[in-house]
């Protein structure tokens, strides 16, 4: 187990959430696969929120990520899912048509922690996950 460091801080906080697009729709696709990919990079990255591993499918993202413990995992996935849905929204406007309502993701995600689960066994899912669906969005 290697900890994480802040600047006061020594930290081991991992988790694994899941969301889904609205209806599962699965339009996570092509060029817009890949913009969906760099907007979770860069959303995480000013979070300072390192990306263990991370699955996109056609219609979910799977996501074991460190978060940093002035971080509430809420804000993270708030920030994640409301920036990358007006991006893509404005970025794809044949999106219109199928997201009316101006929501792409579905309300919600799954999210745990790595306890009972470790994390070897989280990373073994996410790379078997991988394998089905090609696009890898961990670094």
């Amino acid at each position: 187990m290697i900890y994480s460091t802040g600047s006061h801080t020594k930290f081991y906080h991992r988790y694994h959430v899941v969301w889904v697009t609205k209806y599962r729709f699965k339009v996570l696709r092509g060029p817009m696969r890949e913009r969906i990919r760099e907007i979770i990079h860069q959303t995480c990255r000013e979070l300072g929120v390192h990306i263990e591993k991370g699955v996109l499918s056609t219609d979910h993202v799977h996501m074991f990520i460190s978060v940093p413990p002035h971080l509430a995992l809420s804000k993270v996935m708030m920030r994640v899912k409301g920036r990358s849905s007006y991006k893509i929204q404005r970025e794809f406007p044949e999106l219109r048509k199928r997201y009316w309502g101006q929501r792409f993701w579905a309300r919600g995600y799954f999210s745990t922690t790595s306890g009972n689960v470790t994390d070897d066994v989280i990373r073994q899912y996410l790379e078997l996950h991988s394998k089905r669906e090609p696009t890898d969005i961990s670094r």
